[in-house]
């Protein structure tokens, strides 16, 4: 073995895989990666994805940075038989040295200095069903097992509904060398979880990873009329970033049913489009943020392209609709060139808020609102489970039109908000530096 590869600090990343085509979670993968290396060079990381196998890729992140990342394959499944699946994986973790020969991935694992993992931002909770809130609890599990530093990123924790699985995440939380949470309330449950066991040097309130991710120039695949749109930007024709959620947009059924909707979420993008249109001299881009195939429910892109539709032929030429191209970098490049933006996915917003773009939201989830209030945009925050469709687009509309008022108050606030994110990926690093010194002294 090289010098070099002794100095390396190799570093497994669960709950952040690059290959689901939301973009809210690839951003979570970029920033961990970019900000945890810039702190430590010799940092190495393992990312745990939905493929097979183990595979090396080279990732452009941040303008002009590139990293080599290796890539291992876990998913769910009946599949036993596959050394990748997460049961057989954490089976093996329980056999000591035995579950290393008979599981590649156990071996990978062992082979860690520590592990982060920031299980998607918000999927630690079983309000998803029993399978995702295993599939999501496993890899911590395992991570402790195989005595492996663990280290749980800033996200969301519960709810917990049922009891069982309350103590399945509890005793996930309590092996942690260290745990975040990114926002007040998922703090709350977190010291709540941990009882006595609360240690302040350990248990940090942080914000969402995301707000560290960079941008990287996406010129060449834009097409040519939003590319001129973009860089002739003038007063008089504000550019405004609307993000529409397929997931409600081309399933309005489960809006109401599953997410308890009180507005019409359709009437609502259709309504203020419309009003954005001849009311105002704007132009509109409709941003995807989760790129899946057009086939598929959550593509927020067929959604997009849906509204583009519908627009009457006179605004046509003021109507744009971003690829399904751009990576994680590329999409806060084009959300951060807006005067104003719109989101329902809530990392569609952070783009937009840690560039400092005035930026309201469709949310419903409490997650959102709390995001906002880091930035002290709380008000901002319209939530279709508690307001009226009419209230909704009274909002929408009053956000765009306060928008410089927003701006300043942003321009305020994000300092603050940026040396929070810059401190907490420092403690983190140093976390994993006295890890990896306490194994050598």
């Amino acid at each position: 073995m090289s010098d070099n590869n002794k100095s390396q600090i190799k570093i497994g990343l669960f709950g952040a895989a690059p290959d689901t085509s939301n973009m809210g979670v690839s951003a979570l993968f970029a920033s961990t990666v970019e900000g945890i290396t810039e702190r430590l060079p010799n940092a190495r990381f393992s990312v745990f994805d939905n493929e097979l196998g183990k595979r090396s890729k080279n990732h452009l992140f941040s303008e002009g940075h590139q990293f080599e990342v290796e890539h291992i394959g876990i998913r769910a499944g009946h599949r036993y038989y596959l050394q990748e699946n997460i049961v057989t994986v954490s089976a093996a973790s329980h056999l000591g040295a035995f579950g290393a020969v008979m599981n590649s991935v156990v071996r990978d694992i062992d082979n860690f200095d520590a592990v982060l993992d920031i299980s998607g931002g918000d999927s630690f909770s079983d309000i998803y069903g029993v399978k995702r809130f295993m599939s999501v609890v496993r890899p911590k599990l395992i991570s402790l097992k195989r005595h492996i530093p663990l280290v749980l990123l800033p996200q969301t924790y519960g709810p917990y509904n049922d009891p069982k699985l309350n103590q399945i995440a509890i005793k996930a939380v309590k092996g942690a060398d260290m745990a975040w949470a990114r926002d007040p309330h998922s703090f709350n449950i977190l010291k709540n979880m941990l009882g006595e066991e609360f240690d302040a040097a350990k248990h940090k309130s942080g914000v969402d990873f995301a707000f560290a991710l960079g941008i990287r120039n996406a010129e060449g695949l834009i097409d040519a009329s939003l590319l001129e749109t973009v860089q002739e930007k003038r007063a008089e024709t504000p550019l405004v970033g609307l993000n529409v959620s397929g997931l409600i947009y081309n399933d309005p059924t489960a809006a109401y049913s599953q997410y308890g909707f009180k507005a019409d979420y359709s009437e609502i993008i259709h309504a203020f489009c419309d009003w954005l249109l001849q009311e105002t001299g704007a132009k509109l881009v409709l941003i995807p943020h989760v790129m899946s195939d057009r086939q598929y429910t959550e593509s927020d892109f067929a959604a997009c392209e849906k509204v583009a539709m519908r627009v009457e032929e006179k605004y046509k030429d003021r109507v744009f609709v971003s690829p399904d191209t751009l990576d994680q970098n590329q999409v806060k490049w084009l959300i951060s060139k807006m005067d104003w933006f719109c989101g329902t996915r809530m990392h569609s917003t952070i783009a937009a808020l840690s560039r400092g773009v005035p930026t309201s939201a469709i949310a419903y989830s409490d997650k959102t609102k709390g995001v906002f209030e880091t930035c002290g945009q709380g008000d901002e925050v319209f939530d279709p489970r508690a307001l009226d469709t009419e209230k909704v687009i009274e909002g929408l509309k009053g956000s765009f039109l306060r928008r410089n008022d927003l701006l300043a108050s942003l321009e305020q606030s994000l300092p603050t908000v940026k040396q929070r994110v810059d401190e907490q990926l420092s403690i983190i690093s140093n976390c994993i530096l006295d890890i990896v010194n306490s194994k050598t002294n």
